[in-house]
């Protein structure tokens, strides 16, 4: 069982423009789409699409217009009932698979339902091999809240791994703590920002680079990273080394969900066993599979043939065991 906690859920509507974004002009749209939405819930719809046990751990209102939404997409969920509405985020996808997002704020959650929340977290994590930390932060929550979970979970003294993939200040706030995940999933631009680069697209660019970067958060209590790099595919950086997976040509309809579909790909592999070089080849594939479908699509098993990516390794990379 793979548990995934979304503290910043959404409703995401993504609507397919007939051509590029214009601003400040009208435009008609060939499509829409919307699907339930938070990293974490992402995550658990793709690993439930490819057959795996997975829930998702979420706050919502009973009468939310999120639940039938969840429903509807028969994602499992276990939903700690708060007294605010969940935003509702849109993107805009343009013909070559370039995205624009507008994401809401969403509702701040009150002490009661935020310890509610964590508590929710631990009893579904006690038969977990793995819980997924994902996305942004309620408004009004402490940047550390991630840390706050995962201390509430050790504390239970239960045996799960932990996958963190959040950006700006709460990871920030993980990183400054040094308290041990098993694994982060930044992107190029959240390493990037990490490590104080300003020049994103030359990082993605540079899987040997992003590895150099994605070793040296181990002091920082980072036992592996998985580096999604858009197009450029993926690096993966661990104690046993570091490796490079290049993305398989598509034609992209939207990015949306992709990053989400790559952890969940990564983590489908390794909890079958497989090495990491062959995790990360499915993570590029679940990515790329994703980024080839419309709107916040999750692919499924077959359509993420990780066969198909080639896998190399990087240089004298590697993370650090950190106890």
């Amino acid at each position: 069982m793979i548990v995934t906690l979304t503290v910043n859920p959404s409703l995401d509507r993504t609507v397919s423009l007939l051509q590029p974004l214009e601003r400040g002009a009208v435009q008609r749209a060939a499509a829409s789409h919307e699907e339930p939405g938070g990293k974490g819930v992402n995550v658990t719809r793709a690993l439930a699409a490819s057959g795996a046990d997975s829930i998702a751990v979420l706050p919502a209102g009973s009468d939310d217009p999120f639940i039938a939404a969840l429903h509807a997409a028969h994602v499992p969920a276990a939903i700690v009932p708060i007294a605010g509405r969940l935003r509702s985020n849109l993107s805009l996808t343009e013909p070559d698979g370039t995205t624009t997002k507008l994401n809401e704020p969403g509702p701040a959650l009150s002490a009661t339902e935020q310890q509610l929340l964590v508590d929710e977290v631990v009893e579904r994590a006690a038969d977990a091999s793995w819980l997924v930390l994902a996305g942004s932060l309620a408004p009004g929550l402490a940047d550390d809240f991630y840390v706050r979970v995962i201390r509430a979970v050790r504390r239970a003294g239960l045996g799960c791994r932990i996958a963190v993939d959040t950006s700006g200040a709460p990871l920030a706030a993980l990183l400054d703590t040094g308290e041990p995940v098993d694994l982060v999933k930044p992107n190029g631009e959240e390493l990037a920002e990490l490590a104080g680069v300003g020049d994103v697209e030359r990082l993605e660019g540079d899987p040997d680079r992003a590895a150099l970067i994605a070793a040296s958060l181990a002091p920082r209590g980072i036992r592996s990273a998985l580096v999604t790099l858009g197009a450029t595919g993926a690096v993966l950086a661990d104690g046993e080394g570091a490796w490079f997976a290049p993305a398989p040509r598509i034609v992209p309809r939207s990015t949306v969900g992709a990053g989400d579909s790559s952890l969940a790909g990564y983590l489908l592999a390794v909890t079958e066993g497989s090495a990491p070089r062959s995790a990360l080849a499915q993570a590029v594939a679940h990515g790329a599979a994703a980024a080839s479908l419309p709107g916040s699509a999750v692919p499924s098993r077959d359509l993420a043939d990780a066969s198909a990516i080639t896998v190399t390794p990087i240089g004298d990379v590697a993370v650090p065991i950190v106890p």
